[in-house]
């Protein structure tokens, strides 16, 4: 073989040996990122921090001020229909509830009925054991279905009356116009103070696999929720609605092979009525927000893709703080037992 022939050949295996070496760090570039395995006692810590925007969560339960007490849970005029029902005499628990009717929805909205207990005077959802000296019904003016409308109104008196026959008892409906007025007033108020956040994180470059996106969440205090692809940020009391949810295309998180699902966005989603205000939920989210798109290189935009600067952060959560004013002197206040039921 001749000099200029070795020559070719060489030159032939160094191009091919770029296009191989290329081709995988363009293939690696374009995998999704895949989460760090955690580091032993043992072994020494390689390179620089994974997470240089990740500190402990300064809006943690201990840093909450104390919540202010709530109204009660049960039936309350404020966003209910309430027929008050008279009895001749005490009514056990167990016909009560054998009296009530099978479903507790009138269309769209809850339907209840409450006992006044023999014993300790308070209202209460019938129950075995107990006795009643009076009874109530009642049906919520609106929730995010809509106002009650006069066709829910007759189904309510109809569900009422027959709990009412069953017990030998005389139920007493207010007048139908105007609780339909009312729920309608109610449903305006609402819909005009409901505000559902979400804040869109998008990768910038690589894509993220379902566990890369799980362990950065997690160590900003979510945990995984009851769907795939959604994770939660708790509440600091037991039983009340997470603060925040993250969400992320559930097909990915039920793929066969995790590793190679690639995620390229993923929403912080924020329901400001449904959780209480010394949560401090708004501020949360933007943290939240603002930390996963500096460790994973995300940038986070609105629902229309447009970046979210911190100014535009900053008035949002002016407008949230005017929003929870206006819930608290309706004695709605975010995350309180009524709000929940109203707005859901």
């Amino acid at each position: 073989m001749g000099t200029l022939q070795i020559a070719l050949a060489v030159a032939g295996g160094v191009v091919l040996a770029a296009v191989v070496a290329h081709s995988a760090w363009s293939s690696g570039r374009m995998a999704p990122r895949q989460p760090v395995r955690p580091h032993s006692d043992d072994e020494p810590e390689v390179g620089p921090a994974e997470e240089p925007g990740l500190r402990p969560d300064p809006f943690g339960p201990d840093q909450f001020p104390l919540p202010a007490p709530e109204r009660k849970a049960g039936i309350d005029a404020l966003i209910d229909v309430i027929a008050p029902i008279a009895l001749e005499g005490l009514v056990s628990g167990e016909a009560a509830l054998a009296a009530s009717p099978a479903t507790r929805r009138v269309g769209s909205k809850p339907f209840s009925i409450e006992g006044m207990n023999a014993v300790d005077g308070r209202w209460e959802t019938p129950a075995a054991g107990q006795r009643y000296s009076a009874f109530q019904a009642a049906v919520q003016l609106a929730n995010r279905s809509g106002a009650l409308n006069e066709i829910e109104y007759s189904e309510f008196v109809v569900k009422a009356q027959a709990f009412c026959d069953a017990v030998n008892a005389t139920p007493d409906f207010p007048e139908m116009l105007e609780e339909v007025a009312r729920a309608r007033e109610l449903d305006i108020f609402a819909s005009a103070h409901d505000a559902q956040l979400g804040f869109t994180l998008r990768a910038r470059s690589a894509a993220w696999s379902p566990g890369y996106v799980q362990q950065h969440a997690s160590r900003l205090g979510f945990v995984a929720g009851v769907l795939p692809g959604r994770m939660v940020m708790a509440a600091s009391r037991d039983g009340m609605p997470p603060v925040l949810s993250l969400a992320f295309d559930s097909q990915a998180a039920l793929a066969e092979d995790p590793t190679q699902a690639a995620i390229r966005s993923l929403t912080l989603a924020l329901d400001v009525a449904q959780v209480e205000r010394h949560e401090q939920p708004f501020e949360r989210m933007c943290a939240a927000a603002t930390a996963l798109a500096q460790v994973m290189d995300g940038a986070v935009t609105d629902d229309n893709g447009q970046l979210l600067s911190v100014e535009a952060m900053a008035d949002i959560g002016s407008e949230i703080e005017a929003l929870y004013d206006t819930l608290e002197e309706r004695e709605l206040a975010a995350g309180s037992a009524l709000a929940r039921r109203l707005f859901s």
